[in-house]
């Protein structure tokens, strides 16, 4: 695994099917900020509470220039699943190979499940805030919307 990415790193390239089969790549953002969330797995407590907070505040984040993109190791389907079920407006990537997991250097916790790490990537591709939680979902988007707001007065 690489190191993991830090504030001030230039964030790798992203080319991902989301759950819809839709490429999502980071050079096709047109200037906006992204959010990149990964989180371990859907339809878990704590991933649902995380994906229904970013739900709740998508149109804050996208009032701020950003796109929302979320992260895991689960297939198309199970993210169709999980986005239909909690009404989700961002796309779900599919990282079935953990690449782009790895290419963040994203850590597993206890060797074994997968982190959950926010970053936020700024319109140049450089990784502005990054934000490590497994226990506390929600505080995800909390550290989204301030490190987006601080862009904005940058």
């Amino acid at each position: 695994m690489a190191q993991p990415l830090s504030s001030g790193d230039r964030a790798p390239q992203i080319a991902l099917t989301d759950q819809n089969g839709v490429e999502r790549r980071s050079d096709q953002l047109a200037g906006k900020a992204l959010v990149l969330f990964f989180y371990p797995k859907d339809d878990t407590p704590g991933c649902t509470m995380e994906a229904c907070a970013f739900r709740d505040s998508y149109a804050d984040l996208q009032a701020l220039g950003a796109e929302v993109w979320g992260v895991s190791g689960d297939d198309a389907g199970s993210h169709q699943r999980f986005a239909s079920r909690h009404n989700l407006p961002y796309p779900l990537l599919v990282d079935r190979g953990n690449q782009l997991r790895r290419a963040f250097g994203v850590p597993a916790v206890l060797g074994l499940l997968p982190g959950r790490v926010t970053y936020v990537i700024d319109a140049d591709g450089l990784i502005r805030h990054v934000f490590n939680n497994l226990l506390d979902g929600p505080a995800h988007r909390r550290e989204a919307l301030e490190a987006l707001r601080r862009l904005q007065t940058a």
